[in-house]
């Protein structure tokens, strides 16, 4: 086990590929992050790398986990509003919006090969060999360009070892998992391993129905009987499988073929709502001014507001269930159960609460030595997927903003390297080439009552290219001196196609009644045409085109056999783009690229005997044109007729402003006494706005990127005790820290509300829907917190058995993952809770 941590260490190096590189000792790991074989401890780039069995000893299942021990990166789920996927940030740098227009500042590969939303990107963590995190920009080394980061995993390869495994757990929530895979010789070049895994675990947000949960209200049931559990929210049913072929026709030819097919219907994710505030009735009266169309009609025929009595938890909850524990409670629908009219025409609708993936693909890897010192590469990738997900934002009968999207993708690359050594092996160096084509669809029923709009959003088309050719260069000035160059020239193009129609698919009316003079009490009042504020949008195409040269220069020199040090500057590039959503032409604008100067100095070193590790990065990035999205379009309060506001609905990338960034990464593996490790990290981030466009975004120069804390820390204690049982007991305790974050662009830590505002007043879409409290507190701040998670394990002496029990949450802690904050626009803002304590058994047997 000594030698398993010593491997697997979040340390500054990727972990070797053991099939193209020789097996390293305890204490020297051997790694290929420069294309070439390099001690760990040589390699002058911070990248973090965890080997398949740390992540087993840790109980990490998908690849957000891995960033509790990651300096300076935040992966968490998406919230239930994106569907199934990933938010990823990498030292202040990343994306919140899954949609084909942006590009994610940080690239997840799988086994090379890149993907390009943050859709489909919360990838499982079966049968891998390793997980690399790389710091920093990606531009000159393999991939596309990726602005903050990489985050790369690598399946285990055939063998032909003839053996195999079967793992099964049980825990709270009624959690099942089984996973099993093998590996066998097909004949003496041509091996096959086969990997599969179901997860399946219940939902920990209860659906409630408020009418029987609340004896005398005045809400209607939605219920079926006289259960007042409608379903759950944070459900999961996961199955996915993989094929991977490994022939070797010859001894210098490798070529490895894999197919994997990932299939998920899950419940919604888990979503709680933390504020509430808006009337009772669409936005606009009839033409003679006498009353509103409800969002609900009670049961009495009157219209209910959405206020405090559907919060079920925290300082705006006014809500009066008992019984249950309201800090994991939804009163959602997912149900618009209102009256259809002439500018409303297409309702009631129903959705299905699901969220749905299926996600496949094929990948074919060729490695040809061509002489002892010339290696080439292909990677071919073809890869497809579906995501469908709805949504109900108000978490309440209140039916003011539900939805049901799908996200489409097909795309395939080409990437190509040609490594080699001259100059006596002075020079490594590797050139390349990188090809990737894509086209994606986004579909939508959004039905945004509290706007007085219900409309089918696309499909828009999004084909998108990206060309590059790179070069990476290391040259050995000295003994223990070294000096690394690379460029990368990328060529960008992305086109878009908007599709607005009526969710008959009948198309859009317009101009709106009001805006030619009719007595109507505005553009969604009756009297209009229905959706008529989206007219003109409907066939709209935009483009972006572009080109860059990114390169980085690195220096590293040893001064002892324990101690290493380099510095480097890079260059990153995000290709822009333009506004998927408008609700107005006039938030069909486009947005710059952004670009990041990158300076990093750091030290690795192995003390005392090599019982300390410890390496060390600290960096400066002077990042510009920042690009983050807006939930209220400030600049646009006054451009629809008439000086009418066009402000909000709004989910709008801009570039917001530049910023310095600057921070350090610590991170160690210590061995005290024999069978006893202790391996931890702690970063520091700085984020300062340099210059920033308030006016447009609400952005402030005081505001940091969303999901960026200050400080993050971790630690693990692994104790390993043998001849247990005729076996080994392993001990392992795991505990991280991160400060608060922010999850909008424009921060919010408490801004008080009046339950009765005024609609347009301070940017509100629509009034205040009351309620006994009379000042509300909204916030986009999620505060610090520590988790922690343990593990005790036995597994035979021969390998053959193991056993684990694991708890994660151990104390039991209520935190949020995200939070969205919609209340300009809806009137709400709410919440994803991370799951509470858990147990787990598993069983496993090896053969």
């Amino acid at each position: 086990m000594m030698k398993l941590l010593a491997l697997s260490i979040s340390g500054t190096a990727m972990a070797q590929d053991a099939n193209e590189n020789p097996a390293p000792t305890n204490d020297e790991i051997v790694v290929t992050a420069q294309f070439r074989a390099q001690n760990l401890q040589d390699t002058p780039l911070a990248i973090t790398a965890v080997s398949g069995e740390l992540l087993a000893a840790r109980g990490q299942t998908n690849v957000s986990e891995i960033a509790a021990q990651a300096p300076n990166v935040t992966l968490k789920p998406q919230g239930q509003e994106l569907g199934p996927g990933i938010i990823a940030f990498i030292r202040g740098v990343g994306q919140t919006d899954p949609n084909f227009a942006l590009e994610p500042g940080v690239g997840m590969y799988i086994d090379d090969v890149y993907l390009p939303t943050l859709t489909g990107s919360l990838l499982d963590l079966t049968d891998l060999d390793r997980v690399e995190v790389l710091r920093g920009p990606q531009g000159t080394l393999a991939g596309r360009n990726s602005l903050g980061g990489s985050i790369k995993l690598y399946s285990k390869k055939p063998t032909g070892s003839n053996t195999g495994s079967i793992e099964v757990t049980y825990g709270r929530y009624n959690r099942l998992d089984a996973r099993g895979l093998f590996d066998v010789k097909l004949s003496d070049n041509l091996f096959m391993r086969v990997a599969g895994v179901t997860k399946n675990v219940d939902g920990y947000v209860k659906r409630l129905d408020y009418n029987l949960t609340h004896p005398g209200t005045n809400v209607p049931t939605f219920a079926r009987g006289a259960d007042p559990e409608l379903g759950k929210l944070g459900g999961q049913s996961y199955a996915a499988g993989k094929v991977s072929l490994r022939w070797q026709p010859t001894e210098t030819v490798d070529i490895n073929l894999s197919g994997d097919y990932t299939r998920e219907r899950n419940e919604p994710g888990a979503n709680v709502l933390l504020f509430a505030n808006t009337s009772a009735a669409f936005d606009g009266p009839n033409a003679t001014f006498t009353g509103g169309r409800p969002f609900l009609q009670g049961t009495n025929g009157a219209g209910i507001p959405l206020n405090c009595a559907f919060v079920p938890n925290g300082v705006n909850s006014c809500d009066t269930l008992s019984g249950y524990d309201r800090r994991y409670v939804s009163y959602a629908t997912y149900a618009d159960p209102a009256r259809p009219d002439s500018q409303m025409p297409f309702k009631p609708t129903f959705n299905d609460p699901h969220s749905d993936l299926d996600n496949y693909g094929a990948a074919l890897t060729i490695d040809v030595d061509l002489s002892d010192e010339l290696k080439l590469k292909s990677i071919s990738s073809w890869r497809k997927y579906t995501a469908d997900w709805s949504y109900d934002s108000d978490g309440s009968p209140i039916a003011n903003n539900n939805l049901n999207q799908t996200q489409k993708n097909r795309q395939w690359s080409q990437e190509l390297r040609l490594s080699g050594k001259v100059m006596d092996d002075r020079l490594d160096f590797t050139v390349g080439g990188f090809y990737f084509d894509t086209r994606g669809t986004f579909t939508g029923r959004i039905n945004l009552n509290y706007a007085g709009i219900d409309f089918l959003h696309g499909p828009d088309p999004t084909p998108a290219k990206n060309k590059a050719l790179f070069g990476n260069f290391t040259f050995a000035l000295a003994e223990g001196a070294n000096l690394t160059g690379g460029i990368r020239q990328s060529w960008d193009e992305k086109d878009y196609v908007y599709v607005r129609r009526n969710p008959d698919g009948s198309a859009i009316q317009g101009p709106c009644n009001f805006f030619l003079g009719a007595p109507t009490a505005g553009p969604v009042g009756l009297g209009n045409q229905p959706n008529c504020l989206l007219f003109g949008l409907n066939g709209l195409t935009a483009n972006f085109r572009d080109s860059r040269v990114d390169w980085r220069v690195a220096a590293d020199y040893r001064f002892s056999p324990d101690l290493m040090a380099y510095a480097q500057v890079s260059t990153g590039y995000r290709a822009g783009g333009v506004n998927p959503r408008p609700f107005f032409p006039s938030q069909a604008t486009a947005f710059r690229p952004e670009t990041i100067t990158a300076y990093e100095v750091g030290f690795k070193s192995d003390l005392f005997d090599r019982k300390l590790r410890i390496n060390v990065s600290a960096f400066f990035n002077d990042y510009k044109n920042i690009i983050l999205s807006s939930v209220n379009c400030l600049d646009l309060a006054t451009a629809g007729p008439g000086g009418s506001s066009q402000a909000t609905p709004c989910l709008r990338p801009s570039n917001v402003g530049s910023a310095h960034v600057k921070g350090f990464e610590v991170e160690t593996l210590i061995r005290p006494v024999e069978n006893f490790t202790i391996d931890g990290s702690v970063s520091y981030l700085d984020f300062q706005y340099q210059n920033v466009d308030t006016a447009s975004t609400g952005v402030t120069l005081k505001d940091v990127t969303p999901y960026t804390p200050k400080w993050k820390a971790a630690v693990g204690f692994q104790y390993d005790i043998p001849d247990v049982l005729k076996g080994d007991v392993i001990v392992r305790l795991d505990g991280a820290y991160q400060s608060k974050i922010y999850t909008e662009a424009a921060n919010i830590d408490s801004l008080a509300v009046s339950s009765t505002v005024a609609a347009g007043q301070f940017g509100f879409n629509n009034p205040g829907g009351g309620g006994s409290i009379a000042t509300l507190r909204l916030s986009n701040r999620i505060d610090g917190y520590i988790l922690a998670n343990a593990r005790i394990g036995w597994t035979s002496a021969d390998k053959d058995w193991g056993l684990t029990f694991e708890v994660q949450n151990l104390t039991n802690k209520y935190y949020f993952t995200t939070l969205l904050q919609e209340a300009f626009g809806s009137g709400t803002a709410s919440g994803a809770p991370g799951r509470p304590r858990t147990w787990s058994v598993t069983a496993r047997r090896s053969f």
